[in-house]
């Protein structure tokens, strides 16, 4: 065959439909699962939606992919939302992000928080860290690290956090003193706005049925309840399927139980490759009147964010945490659901792991997509994008 696809989550099934659209359709898509949708799959619960591996919103902001997406699910089927999140300290919430808010905190704890960003590495010139522990206090000052960043990412990620790189946090602006100081006198928010500041939500579904629509279009062409165990670098043979001229892997490099026509470099580098495992677990009596959702840096509770679906799947009631599974402490009668890759760690050697096993893969017209593909922490929007742009690239090639 010309194309195969592993994984039919968001990246498989956009370059799946690319595909078509291009009018080609010698492809075949495996899936693991007996449905499509990989980490955006939806179940409904309690008569109403809930997203089985966390909350997944369609960006306002990239309208290339909304035109896409919306083909299979039409615009006049999505809410918009203004997102409204908060952080929960204590019995205090403040709005997110917490260095934009620091003025719903009382005067002391202000002129504190004002102190510590003063005292910031970034601010007074201190070198910038390797690793992303120390960076949190470098580049918020103590007391946003102490209160918020360290326990919350601790509870996240479940490992030491010197583990990590800062490499993916450099994008984010040093937190000003004279911005912050301003936002205080004024009593409002500086800075631009977080990721997903407006987002879309489907009116009568869970996030995963768009995925479902975009699979419904490629379904004679994808192939369920069949993971990809083995992989063939030199052949691009997987499983006892015959190489196709191009693979594109959505998979984690981790997931196969053997590699083969690989160099020892290449196995070295995908045995360095981590991640975190998720449960999402129902909460049938938590609501919000206007929330979205809330994250709770506080360590001595399991879970660190609560989505309040009851303000954006319409109708609905309950709200779902997120746990880290080494966090989960099973009680009787939960109704959960477990993702065991969710979340690729950004360990310090990384980039130079991943680096080594996209340029090998590619060498042999294997390519890695999306979150797990690239290893990297893509939101799906994101990642169709990405998709569309590597399925354009590779048919004009």
């Amino acid at each position: 065959m010309r194309f195969l696809i592993i994984g039919a989550g968001p990246a498989g099934l956009t370059v799946a439909n690319r595909l078509l659209d291009k009018g080609i359709d010698d492809f075949t898509v495996l899936e693991a699962q007996h449905e499509a949708g990989g980490l955006c799959r939806s179940a409904e619960v309690d008569g109403y939606p809930l997203d089985i591996s966390g909350g997944h919103f369609i960006d306002v902001r990239r309208p290339k992919v909304n035109e896409f997406l919306f083909r299979f699910m039409k615009d006049d089927e999505w809410n918009s939302y203004d997102r409204v999140t908060k952080i929960r300290l204590g019995e205090q919430r403040i709005d997110y992000p917490f260095e934009a808010n620091i003025w719903q905190l009382d005067v002391d704890s202000e002129v504190e928080h004002l102190m510590a960003i003063a005292k910031a590495g970034c601010n007074t010139g201190a070198a910038e860290p390797e690793n992303f522990r120390e960076w949190i206090t470098w580049k918020l000052g103590e007391r946003i690290a102490e209160e918020y960043m360290l326990p919350y990412n601790e509870k996240i990620f479940s490992v030491d956090l010197e583990t990590l790189g800062t490499y993916w946090m450099n994008k984010l602006p040093n937190v000003s003193f004279e911005d912050t100081l301003r936002s205080c006198l004024l009593k409002e928010p500086y800075g631009s706005l977080p990721g997903h500041a407006k987002f879309y939500y489907p009116k009568k579904h869970g996030s995963g049925e768009l995925w479902l629509r975009l699979a419904d279009r490629v379904k004679d062409h994808i192939v369920y309840d069949t993971p990809a165990l083995s992989i063939d670098l030199e052949s691009r043979r997987v499983n006892d399927i015959s190489g196709a001229e191009v693979v594109i892997n959505t998979a984690p490099w981790t997931s196969f139980d053997r590699i083969e026509g690989a160099s020892d470099g290449f196995m070295e580098a995908v045995g360095r490759l981590q991640y975190s495992s998720i449960v999402v677990k129902y909460l049938p009596d938590v609501e919000d009147e206007a929330v979205n959702w809330e994250y709770f840096p506080d360590r001595s509770i399991d879970h660190h964010r609560i989505l309040y679906r009851n303000t954006f799947a319409e109708g609905s009631k309950g709200s779902w945490a997120e746990i880290n599974k080494k966090r989960y402490d099973p009680s009787e009668g939960d109704t959960a659901f477990e993702t065991e890759y969710a979340y690729p760690l950004n360990t310090i050697d990384k980039p130079e792991a991943v680096c080594a096993i996209l340029k090998e893969a590619g060498e042999h017209d294997i390519y890695g997509l999306g979150r797990w593909g690239e290893w990297e922490h893509y939101n799906s929007d994101l990642v169709v994008e990405l998709a569309m742009d590597l399925t354009d690239k590779l048919i004009g090639r």
